[in-house]
């Protein structure tokens, strides 16, 4: 009698369009779901707290489902080729399915896994779960893959896109044996949320996780936020993203869902609905770049951002993490990140633009800021939008494109919404002065309960000397290499 078939659930809890489960019901095998928390294997990098407090409510929301399923999700720790192997020898599988990964370390344990199970007889199947085009698909006219966004988005626009899988009816549940049962552990001994000081306490009132919400989350902004979504995304004040990001990010829901979605609502909404797609093809052009360069979270990926001047201000840094920069704009997006997990996209490069170029902090530091507070922290995502915006990474914003914090304030948060919103000390200014409240006048300050370097800090640098050393760096670096 053949054995059970192993289905290995990483960053795709969820189970309609999950081609791994798909195929693991159409094997006729009864099923064993598992999920590892690898955390030791070589070159793993172990998730931030904010995206384990995220991955925390997907293994639950996941486990309820098959649950309701009569199955049952697994949950082990450790490193994935040691688990695997007690997995395997306790069960005797006739084959595993799983949805493949993409960065080096990834690819390189799967490679060892695969190629061990398949010397003991075991079937290895793999598939395409995460993007719509895996990284090696989508090539230039000279069979090479994309470094620039706008002609690898015309490219991807072109090409079909299978429809999504429909979850699966029933699931045909096989039995663990003892051993494996015995060591099963409790989703609290995986250690995912904070538990002496619970920092994430607040983000339970912004972020319901798990693939019903996921799905939830998209029909509801496709009636409501779609119109518009064009324009209203760079407005932080306004609720003009998807804030889907955390979803697709741990597979609570795929990029083909979200496709398929914004195609069938684009009429009439042509703009907004590219735009949306766009956004969609961003995060896989992101996961190429990632898989051709796996350096771009360590490394500049231009060598002549290897020896730039960084200064090593552990205040400055300290005052940009905590939001107590004195822009405005900038403190918003930072204090938002720590209350809720997340950043809206605009604020997110006004931030990072000030601590790589106001600051001249490496961008490194940032990355790693973020890695460790978003709940949608990706891996291709955060290491290529830092060098984007540090003018390192391939396809960047130029290191002489320096954002004025008061402007894009001003232009992006006019009325001062979202500065209100997570800047309370601020929040009695007057929208001609909440961008730049150093330049109130001593009776609006005072109106407003304003004690500038006491209730809210003067600014840490003053914008024109710091873009002006900024463009001295550069420049020195650009004579150093001629």
């Amino acid at each position: 009698m053949a054995g059970p078939a192993l289905v290995w659930f990483r960053d795709d809890y969820r189970l309609a369009d999950n081609p791994a489960l798909t195929a693991a019901i159409e094997s006729g095998a009864p099923l064993l779901c598992f999920f590892i928390l690898d955390e030791s294997s070589p070159g793993i990098r172990p998730l931030g707290g904010s995206a384990r407090w995220w991955l925390h409510g997907s293994l639950q929301a996941l486990d309820e489902s098959l649950t309701a399923m009569g199955a049952r999700l697994i949950l082990m720790k450790g490193p994935a080729e040691a688990v695997i192997k007690r997995i395997v020898t306790a069960t005797n599988p006739s084959a595993i399915f799983w949805n493949r990964r993409y960065m080096a370390a990834e690819i390189a344990i799967d490679t060892t896994i695969k190629k061990r199970l398949s010397e003991r007889g075991i079937t290895v199947q793999s598939f395409n779960g995460r993007l719509i085009n895996e990284p090696w698909e989508v090539k230039n006219q000279s069979g090479r893959p994309f470094q620039v966004f706008t002609p690898y988005f015309r490219a991807v626009s072109s090409r079909p896109v299978p429809k999504p899988l429909p979850a699966p009816r029933t699931i045909p549940a096989g039995r663990w044996p003892s051993s494996i049962l015995d060591s099963n552990l409790n989703l609290t001994d995986l250690n995912l949320e904070p538990s002496k000081t619970d920092w994430a306490q607040g983000f339970s009132v912004h972020w319901q996780r798990g693939e019903a919400a996921a799905r939830q989350k998209l029909e509801d902004f496709l009636d409501a936020g779609l119109p518009g979504y064009a324009r209203n995304r760079d407005f932080p004040g306004m609720a003009g993203t998807t804030r889907l990001s955390p979803h697709l990010r741990f597979g609570e829901i795929s990029p083909r869902q979200v496709w398929h979605a914004i195609l069938a609502r684009r009429d009439g909404l042509e703009d907004d609905a590219e735009k949306l797609l766009s956004e969609v093809a961003w995060r896989e052009f992101c996961c190429q770049l990632l898989y051709q360069h796996p350096h771009l979270p360590d490394a500049p990926h231009s060598r002549r951002f290897e020896h730039f001047p960084w200064t090593d201000d552990a205040q400055a840094l300290k005052a940009w993490q905590t939001g107590h920069t004195g822009y405005p704009i900038v403190d918003a997006g930072l204090r938002q990140l720590w209350q809720t997990g997340w950043m809206h996209n605009r604020v997110r490069m006004i931030a990072a633009s000030f601590l790589v170029k106001h600051l001249l902090t490496d961008w490194r530091q940032g990355e790693r800021w973020f890695w460790d507070t978003l709940v949608d922290a990706d891996p291709a995502n955060n290491a290529f939008s830092w060098q984007w915006i540090a003018g390192s990474g391939p396809d960047s914003a130029p290191f002489h494109r320096i954002f004025n914090p008061v402007g894009q304030g001003e232009k992006f948060d006019p009325q001062g919404d979202y500065v209100r919103a997570y800047v309370p000390e601020l929040s009695k200014l007057s929208s001609s002065f909440i961008h730049k409240p150093w330049e109130a006048p001593p009776d609006v300050l005072r109106t407003a309960g304003i004690v500038l370097g006491e209730t809210y800090p003067h600014p840490v640098v003053p914008h024109g000397p710091a873009r002006e050393r900024a463009l001295e760096a550069f420049r020195n670096l650009r004579v150093a290499e001629t």
